[in-house]
């Protein structure tokens, strides 16, 4: 499934339209967002912690994986910057990759949204185009870099993506490519290089790579992609992969796939969707046998426990998106958290967190696998973020919730031919991040004729809340299909309980439309998101629920940040993210937050093209500083020899609309 609906790239006229028509006007001061319920939070956003642990986690000063860590941390003990020095915060080298002169068309298609690693005194990342890079971690010169020449006069369903790489270091130090980056690629490639000179590891796979099989014929070349990085486990590497929304019903499967990080050997494979009666979960499939439909895939970073030798996947929604009538029944393990052994690929637990997916609700971010401070205490967890804007804090063990889930009567005006589960799972804590409810009433416009466009389009379509089918009057999506969260997740600071997470706050309007119309409402839409979904009585149409002016027809804030102590799931402080003319009037974001042992939140994601950071303790804004292009993607930190960077790959983001650059930019503290 794609990270991020193709209609999303008007979001770019929130920050270009804000600047024409003055908005910044209708705010003052940093606006702090309070939704209603039990917590209470201060005049400034904060609730005090009930308990602090003493002990200090420490997950070291540098960033070996896509997460910092194994299990998606986003979190370093490094502390040289802190809140009292942060002011000095400067660039002190940039690297551009060239991808602005060398690959200028392509650019119009792709998403940076790339985060380095850094192994041993290397600083590794891809670029879109999935070039492989190995620089100075202390001056950004090059060391080497690999191209492998993925066709870029081709149409990727979800733009020319790459998220970052992985390493492997083989126990038999003697041996030939024994410290390995793995990446995936576009054109569903895995390629192993040797970390010393990027040269491919002729022992793995066929000279280097293995070209991923997708199971069937594609529509078209760009159908079937990876995205997001491999992992590791022991000797296994294991990749997912990134299938076009809507096109079919008997599309990819989302098979997980391992291989042996030595050989390149296929280890095992495994299907969320259930194609065998005897699969336990083949009951929540009470359509034909075995299930035709394909995705369920898992396109989002997965995360790893060494230690245990699990691997967890963040499973999407099965195909198509918005009709499941075919496909009766929960449909596990789609929109799911799994837990596999990374070994065999056994299946040891699953959690599903939208059963019967017809919103395009998948999964969207790398479990994080934390340990939490309770009862005086650690609790090892696995905390998913979601585009639903909820928080399931689930035990890494068994899967069953540590912090309460129930699950709550929804919406049941579906289209005839659809299967509806007649509940959802809410967690009781923590409360919803961000609203899911729009009336005719909220609807936002700075001019009298923009609202009332607005409320006419909220009026004319069916808004029940979450989990309000998809119609052919249309209904209203809030949040839209990019979330709530993202790919960007979420960082956790151990040593206070908190996980941080940024969410958007918009609304897409989703449209059935019967087959026998789909041509005519195709024909007149040459512009907008219109998918046959073959094989389903309905095709879709998707637009984002914008104002004639092109601004959000939510009432803002369209971006907001979040502390939550994971302990008993309190919403510690909620604060709008993203600013215009200095007003933080809350804007759209994609990318994750990172934390430092200091107390400092780094954060880039927001469409005014900022990195920022900020006080851990309150959410209060402390350094900012401009990009040279969109910031739609997660940073990374290190120290080399007592002295702390920040890193972000500044490239923006086509279907976002922001400024488009090849840039990866360090900052440090003025010497």
């Amino acid at each position: 499934m794609r990270s991020l609906s193709t209609s999303s790239k008007v979001l770019c006229a929130v920050v270009a339209l804000c600047s024409i028509v003055g908005i910044a006007s209708l705010f003052g001061g940093s606006a702090i967002w309070i939704l209603g319920g039990a917590n209470a939070l201060n005049k400034d956003g904060v609730a005090a912690l009930t308990t602090r642990p003493t002990e200090t986690i420490d997950v070291g000063l540098g960033w070996r994986h896509y997460g910092g860590d194994a299990g998606g941390h986003r979190y370093s003990s490094a502390s040289e910057i802190n809140p009292s020095n942060v002011e000095s915060l400067e660039p002190i080298w940039a690297f551009r990759t060239g991808d602005m002169t060398r690959r200028a068309a392509a650019m119009a298609r792709s998403a940076t949204e790339g985060t380095p690693i850094l192994v041993g005194d290397s600083l590794i990342f891809c670029t879109p185009f999935n070039e492989v890079i190995s620089l100075d971690p202390e001056i950004g010169t090059i060391r080497w870099r690999f191209d492998p020449e993925i066709e870029v006069n081709t149409d990727p369903a979800n733009q020319f993506v790459c998220r970052g790489v992985a390493h492997w270091r083989d126990s038999r130090e003697s041996a030939s490519c024994s410290d390995r980056i793995f990446v995936g690629t576009n054109d569903a490639r895995l390629i192993a290089l040797d970390m010393k000179d990027g040269q491919t590891c002729k022992e793995f796979g066929t000279a280097g790579e293995i070209r991923i099989d997708p199971g069937m014929p594609l529509l078209w070349s760009g159908e079937f992609q990876i995205t997001s990085p491999p992992v590791v486990v022991g000797d296994t590497v294991v990749v997912g992969s990134s299938i076009g929304d809507n096109a079919r019903v008997a599309a990819p499967n989302g098979a997980v796939r391992a291989f042996d990080a030595r050989t390149g050997e296929s280890k095992w494979k495994w299907d969320p969707i259930p194609r065998s009666s005897d699969n336990p979960a083949s009951s929540t499939w009470v359509g034909s046998q075995p299930p035709q439909e394909g995705h369920a895939n898992v396109w989002a970073p997965m995360s790893v426990d060494e230690k245990r030798g699990l691997i967890f996947l963040p499973t999407s929604s099965p195909s198509p998106d918005f009709f499941g009538g075919l496909r009766p029944g929960d449909n596990r393990h789609a929109n799911s958290v799994v837990a596999l052994d990374g070994e065999t690929g056994e299946l040891r637990w699953s959690f599903q967190t939208v059963h019967h997916d017809i919103w395009d609700y998948d999964l969207p971010a790398q479990p994080g696998l934390y340990s939490v401070w309770r009862d005086g205490a650690l609790h090892d967890v696995v905390a998913q973020v979601t585009k639903t804007g909820l928080v399931f804090v689930l035990d890494r063990d068994t899967g069953a919730p540590v912090l309460p889930v129930e699950e709550r009567p929804v919406p049941q005006n579906a289209e005839t031919g659809e299967w509806l589960s007649p509940t959802q799972p809410f967690p009781i804590k923590p409360l919803p991040i961000v609203p899911s409810e729009l009336t005719p009433d909220e609807a936002f416009g700075i001019t009298l004729i923009d609202r009332q466009h607005c409320r006419r389009q909220i009026h004319g379509a069916v808004a029940e809340g979450l989990f309000t089918p998809p119609s052919t009057q249309g209904t209203i999506f809030y949040p839209f299909t990019g979330g709530g969260a993202n790919w960007g997740g979420a960082a956790y600071d151990p040593s206070r309980n908190l996980l941080v997470v940024n969410m958007s706050n918009v609304a897409h309007h989703i449209q059935l439309i019967p087959t026998d119309e789909f041509d005519e409402v195709h024909r007149r839409n040459p512009t907008k998101e219109v998918s046959p979904q073959d094989g389903a009585p309905f095709g879709m149409k998707r637009t984002m629920l914008f104002s004639p002016l092109g601004l959000p027809c939510s009432p803002p804030p369209w971006g907001v940040l979040a502390a939550i102590d994971l302990s008993d799931g309190t919403l510690v402080w909620r604060k709008t993210i993203g600013a215009q003319f200095g007003v933080t009037i809350g804007l759209p974001n994609l990318g994750g937050p990172i934390v430092i042992a200091s107390g400092l939140i780094f954060i880039a994601a927001t469409m005014d093209n900022m990195i920022r950071a900020i006080n851990i303790e309150n959410g209060e804004v402390l350094w900012e500083w401009k990009l040279p292009a969109g910031g739609q993607t997660t940073p990374m930190t290190y120290e080399l020899d007592g002295r702390q960077y920040v890193l972000i790959y500044a490239g923006g983001h086509s279907r976002a609309g922001t400024p488009l650059g090849d840039t990866l930019l360090a900052f440090a503290l003025s010497r």
